[in-house]
């Protein structure tokens, strides 16, 4: 009866915030005019030019250059030059404040942009041209040309990227290509602090302009002054070839610690032939388990860990077109190494979990995938893509561990397009270890997907997500390193009780806004959001088990005369978290991207992850 009420509630909070979200907002449309007053009061004396120049930007007169913005759509623009010879291509890159890529009049205007500019290192030209697909003498391949803007706009440190191809006079077999990528500001600082414990995180996200990334985090203990740090560097694509290099090392407040080196290379785009990858680390854990005498103690687990794979993309079809090109037969190998330096006093209570493991896995599969263009999903107006595809794949392989050898079987389908009603996806997998003809370890997920078109309340635009995961586990092992939890890495953010059990259910609810036009300069994107959970054992019916749910509310402001024009908030209400309490509030505990969207590529042949 509880839970009835309690989900009804969940249902009336929706339907009041959807009523609620359409009555019509009044939008002041002398906003522009409200800017230019201030600007035209804060001139009257040097110190309120000195205010108003650090937190505001010159109202524009000029309208935006509309031969480069009408060049952002591909359908137009690639079309006339298919085939045609590239005979130069002039790639431009600019800094983060005061330019634009649709507007090449847009400059800095203010000294706060310019200091900025001059504290930022642009983009080498190298950089941005290692990112692209195709080359100087290559004949124009629109697909690909689309590929590399995607790939390119994903990249963390570019905030927009457009690829122009430009007409050349009296030669009408060849065609020039222009880039122009606008860099995002790469030096990110983040930090908490609460009454126990201190954190600072700074991130480069484009380090010298090569697009490499270097991390630094420090953490304290504020009353044992125990310290943490962390340090990694990635190159995310050495000399076109795609290939990431990650090197880290991590040392946790209580000196657990993980180093870790890692060569990969992903099937990054529907055309990618080849793909593998190199992963070895060495971690230390300490946790509290049941010693010989049966007595809560702290034990450390040490161990190195190796994993090797490599795979090849077959196209099934011949033909240019699209949809042939993306079909494809993948393979895949695998092989994991575990070795134990260091194992716990318990480990014979803990069945001898914490022994060394051998992994021989193999993969067939078919994939057809492919990015859509889409704007305001999780930000407003920038192009954001989404991956839709169909995938069938089958796993298989042995395992050796504790002198014994098993083997696994697994599979996996997946498929997500846009319809009518928006884009639906879903994934459904299951694998097991055999030993004896008797199943070990077996897991089977779902994953459902779905979010609508953007429809109109009143003058606002609303999408509204959906996000589903269930995971059910059998035989499973009865320690707690092969059991499930909802805490905040798996299912409910800011949710940090690891609750154990063998199978879960979560579910997501989001409804994301867009305001029309600007309230007094502000672009307004508020969002709700709603997350349940359920986590039980073999014992009982998965729905006869608690529910524990998260409500949140947030909202991201954009202003374009802000120097730095986004800013997100977020109030999150929890019932109750076990351990914790009961009716507990968290400020900018989730994101309003918090959400998934189900990736359909193949890659490494992996255990179905129990998580």
């Amino acid at each position: 009866m509880k839970l009835k009420i309690y989900m009804a509630s969940i249902v009336w909070f929706f339907c009041c915030q959807l009523m609620h979200s359409q009555q019509e907002v009044v939008v002041k449309k002398d906003s522009i005019k409200l800017y230019r007053e201030i600007e035209k009061y804060a001139g009257h004396s040097k110190f309120r030019r000195f205010v108003y120049r650090l937190l505001f930007r010159p109202v524009p007169y000029q309208s935006v250059n509309k031969t480069i913005k009408n060049n952002t759509k591909k359908g137009s623009v690639y079309a006339p030059y298919e085939g045609k010879a590239i005979r130069k291509i002039t790639i431009e890159t600019l800094d983060p404040f005061g330019y634009s890529v649709v507007n090449s009049t847009d400059k800095p205007s203010n000294w706060f942009e310019r200091l900025g500019n001059r504290s930022h290192v642009k983009s080498k030209q190298w950089t941005i041209r290692n990112f692209l697909l195709f080359r100087s003498n290559d004949c124009l391949d629109s697909l690909l040309l689309k590929e590399s803007e995607r790939l390119l706009q994903s990249q963390r440190f570019i905030r927009r990227a457009i690829i122009i191809p430009v007409e050349v006079a009296h030669t009408p077999d060849s065609v020039d290509v222009t880039i122009r990528v606008l860099d995002s500001w790469s030096l990110i600082p983040t930090g908490s602090i609460s009454a126990t414990n201190g954190n600072l995180q700074i991130t480069e996200r484009n380090f010298l302009g090569l697009g490499h990334e270097v991390k630094h985090n420090f953490k304290q203990q504020l009353e044992t002054k125990q310290n943490g740090y962390a340090f990694g560097y990635s190159i995310p694509n050495f000399k076109n070839t795609y290939i990431n290099t990650r090197v880290g090392y991590a040392k946790e407040l209580n000196d657990d610690y993980t180093k870790e080196i890692a060569i990969e290379r992903s099937f990054f785009s529907p055309y990618t032939r080849w793909a593998g990858g190199l992963n070895g680390q060495q971690r230390l854990i300490t946790d509290s388990l049941p010693n010989r005498l049966n007595q809560m103690a702290l034990s450390v687990a040490k161990f190195n860990y190796f994993d090797a794979w490599g795979g090849h993309s077959f196209p099934l079809f011949k033909g240019k077109q699209e949809e042939k090109r993306i079909t494809n037969l993948v393979t895949t190998l695998r092989y994991t190494t575990t070795n134990y330096l260091q194992v716990p006093d318990s480990n014979e209570a803990y069945l001898n979990y914490f022994a060394n493991s051998y992994l021989y896995l193999a993969s067939m599969g078919l994939t057809r995938r492919k990015f859509i263009e889409d704007s305001y999903l999780f930000n407003y107006g920038i192009p954001e893509y989404v991956q839709t595809g169909q995938t069938i794949a089958i796993t298989t392989g042995w395992e050796n561990k504790n002198q014994t050898h098993r083997s696994y079987f697994g599979g996996r389908f997946a498929f997500g397009d846009y319809f009518p009603l928006g884009y639906f996806g879903f994934s459904a997998a299951m694998g097991s270890f055999f030993r004896d003809s008797t199943t070990e370890q077996t897991t089977f997920s779902l994953d459902i997907n779905y979010f609508t078109d953007l429809f109109d309340i009143g003058r606002w635009k609303i999408r509204q997500f959906f996000q589903s995961q269930l995971v059910v586990g059998n035989n499973r092992m009865p320690i707690k390193y092969d059991l499930i939890n909802i805490n905040e890495d798996n299912g409910i953010q800011g949710f940090n009780s690891a609750i154990l059990g063998t199978k879960k259910w979560v579910l997501t609810f989001q409804t994301q806004s867009y305001s029309p036009g600007m309230l007094w300069g502000f672009r307004l994107s508020p969002f709700l959001n709603a997350t349940l959970g359920m986590i039980g054992d073999s014992t009982r019916n998965l729905l006869e088990n608690r529910l524990y749910s998260k409500l949140g509310v947030g909202i991201l402001l954009s202003n374009d005369y802000l120097v730095f024009n986004n800013f997100q908030l977020s109030l999150a209400y929890y019932p109750t978290i076990p351990g914790m309490g009961e009716d507990l509030f968290k400020t900018n505990s989730f994101n309003n991207n918090d959400l998934r969207l189900i990736d359909y590529q193949v890659g490494p042949p992996a255990v179905v992850s129990f998580r």
